[in-house]
């Protein structure tokens, strides 16, 4: 199989999905926390409750989706270069192992739930993400123009 030079090397595209899975996780932590420190705070108290919140937890969500990006796009790297292909089996299999390393702290059996888990999570993904590009490309099918049954008689 040939190479796509369409694509960054290996490592630009880790840091590129560790800093876009950084920037999602510190935007919607910002969402997610000043919503409900502005819920759980005083009637007064309730901007500065919510800039609070956003402070404190924000950048802890930033960085726990970033690292979840970053080791996953190293995996799918690593699986790509080991598989010399790129289907979806590819994200699979880098998802199983994301979720392993991830849950490695906890012992053998949360590692495993953690890579089953992970790896089903990204299976639905792909599915889902297949399913609708086979539905996008039936929307997009050319159709023949209709012609008439009968000559048009004079």
């Amino acid at each position: 199989m040939a190479s796509d030079h369409s694509r960054d090397p290996c490592p630009i595209v880790i840091l590129s999905d560790f800093g876009c899975a950084f920037s999602m996780g510190v935007i919607g932590g910002t969402v997610w926390h000043g919503l409900k420190g502005f819920r759980n705070s005083p009637y007064g108290e309730r901007r500065a409750g919510a800039l609070s919140a956003i402070k404190v937890r924000a950048p802890t969500v930033g960085g726990n989706f970033g690292v979840w990006g970053g080791v996953f796009s190293t995996f799918d790297c690593a699986v790509k270069a080991v598989r010399r292909t790129e289907d979806p089996f590819n994200a699979i299999i880098a998802g199983f192992f994301t979720g392993g390393v991830l849950a490695m702290r906890g012992g053998w059996k949360q590692t495993r739930n953690g890579a089953i888990t992970c790896a089903c999570v990204l299976a639905v993904f792909e599915g889902v993400g297949i399913a609708v590009q086979r539905w996008m490309a039936f929307q997009a099918k050319p159709v023949a123009p209709q012609t008439p049954d009968a000559p048009l008689s004079a």
